[in-house]
């Protein structure tokens, strides 16, 4: 029976964020198949309270199908989103959504971003576990050829890392990967 949740952005099917949740769980060999995904789709409805997936948490905590919960969000930026946007303005608002939900005490988040800038998405995460060189090369690509629009950035950013790494998709081993590594594993640590 599923006893972990894991909120993240998309929808429920094939995207990159529960992809690289999947291959990281089995890279940790901690059982995927014990892990419920739910896709919020855009990062807003992680704080509307009237969530339909937030219903049916309720439901599921209360039938003990769910025990744990990990929310897996962007940072983005504050200049795109002075409300939701970076680092600290996200955590402070997941907090409050966990705290109205009154899951604060079996749930924890992962703000997936640039871990130096606290700004960006799961891509920049991404991104940061390259070796330098490659960053620069992949960061004057993008600033010259001038993209707007995020989501073309973030799909351009992951095709380019997928091209770029097409038999080592990710560097689990790098010490960026160290906190959501350890929160995807206390997810399955046994309460005492």
């Amino acid at each position: 029976m599923v006893k972990v949740a894991i909120f993240h952005e998309g929808n429920n099917k094939k995207t990159h964020d529960n992809q690289l949740l999947k291959l990281l769980l089995e890279n940790l060999a901690l059982d995927v198949n014990k892990v419920k995904f739910i896709g919020m789709g855009n990062k807003s409805e992680f704080f509307k309270i009237d969530n339909n997936n937030y219903k049916e948490l309720k439901l599921d905590i209360k039938r003990n199908a769910i025990s744990k919960i990990l929310f897996v969000i962007d940072a983005d930026y504050i200049e795109t989103n002075a409300k939701y946007g970076g680092f600290d303005n996200t955590l402070e608002e997941i907090i409050a959504i966990r705290k109205e939900l009154n899951i604060y005490e079996i749930s924890d988040v992962f703000i997936t971003c640039d871990l130096d800038t606290k700004e960006g998405y799961l891509e920049s995460l991404i991104l940061s576990t390259i070796p330098v060189e490659q960053q620069e090369c992949i960061e004057t690509f993008l600033e010259c050829n001038d993209f707007k629009s995020k989501e073309n950035h973030k799909a351009i950013l992951n095709q380019i890392y997928k091209t770029a790494y097409p038999n080592a998709p990710f560097d689990f081993s790098h010490q960026n990967f160290n906190e959501l590594k350890q929160k995807l594993k206390n997810l399955f640590k046994e309460e005492k």
